[in-house]
């Protein structure tokens, strides 16, 4: 990856910006631990979710988790001047949540139950090749770069399928398969919303995705007769608070700050680090297995996104 310099003439300039003339170009240290925490956060996020749902109930903790995060986020924006929505912005936003936090978060939290984590963030890695194809239908005809991309993506999955990185109960295998198709559509029905917040659109936007996105999934949750153990052990309790302080507050924040700042490439270059982390980091910590399936659904899904992402720099 190339250096990113930023302008130091004045602290609002933090867009990612070409070395400038006469000024000496240094890179912003708000970009390095804006990456730093999501390729490092959200590679060790699918390993927390494992560790969480040993204990918890898996719809019920990424209620609380997103219910929580988003009220600090909805908090935030008030603090800073937001006013609160109108319900017709609720409801404009409401299935965004849904889909991202419910089929995107609450199918990883379920097949997280039977799968390795290494394995989920593999299939997850998908993410931005179904962005990809899934445009066609918001008016966004997907080249035949990313149809190839799906295709090289898909057989890194029937790899996996093959190996102990992707064993489960079938069910779970079919949520973990799905999960990125919803994350995707949720990501294309967000820019549809972008409105929501006005000024303070970035903290009130997604702070309403979560809040509304939570309690679909405590409802989910309840139909499903979740309850909180009293004999949890305290590392699922401690995994939960990870995921809170560091997946969603911290991480999201870091996201959100690269994708106002930096070049998109830049922003989403995550999607082809987080499966080789989140590989290492479960097998090193959690003794997940690794095999040649993994190796190769590795190279094949991280090179498929990389494909499409390196599309996606040539049309900038």
């Amino acid at each position: 990856m190339e250096p990113v310099v930023t302008r130091t003439a004045t602290p609002d300039s933090v867009a990612a910006v070409a070395g400038i003339p006469g000024e000496p170009a240094r890179i912003d240290p708000r970009l390095i631990a804006s990456l730093a925490s999501v390729y490092l956060i959200w590679s060790s996020t699918y390993l927390a979710m494992r560790i969480v749902v040993h204990d918890l109930p898996p719809l019920l903790s990424a209620a609380v988790r997103f219910l929580l995060a988003g009220s600090a986020l909805f908090g935030y924006a008030l603090y800073k001047g937001a006013r609160v929505p109108a319900l017709r912005d609720w409801l404009r936003v409401a299935p965004v949540g849904v889909f991202l936090f419910v089929g995107g978060n609450g199918f990883v939290s379920i097949a997280s139950q039977s799968i390795p984590s290494g394995g989920v963030a593999v299939v997850c890695a998908l993410m931005p090749l179904w962005v990809g194809v899934l445009g066609l239908g918001f008016g966004v005809r997907p080249t035949a770069r990313e149809w190839l991309s799906l295709f090289i993506g898909f057989a890194g999955v029937v790899f996996l399928l093959g190996g102990p990185s992707l064993a489960g109960k079938p069910v779970h295998i079919v949520l973990v398969i799905l999960s990125p198709m919803l994350w995707a559509a949720g990501s294309l029905l967000s820019r549809r919303t972008k409105d929501v917040g006005g000024d303070h659109a970035a903290f009130v936007g997604p702070s309403l995705q979560m809040l509304t996105g939570g309690l679909a999934l405590g409802l989910l949750a309840l139909v499903r007769g979740e309850r909180f153990p009293l004999d949890a052990h305290a590392t699922s309790w401690l995994a939960l608070v990870y995921l809170f302080v560091f997946g969603s507050l911290v991480g999201f924040t870091a996201y959100a700050w690269l994708l106002r700042n930096t070049r998109p490439t830049i922003a989403t270059s995550y999607a082809y680090i987080n499966p080789i982390l989140a590989v290492l980091i479960g097998a090193a910590l959690y003794g997940e297995p690794l095999g040649w399936t993994t190796l190769i659904a590795n190279i094949l899904i991280v090179g498929a996104v990389m494909l499409a992402l390196s599309g996606a720099r040539h049309r900038v």
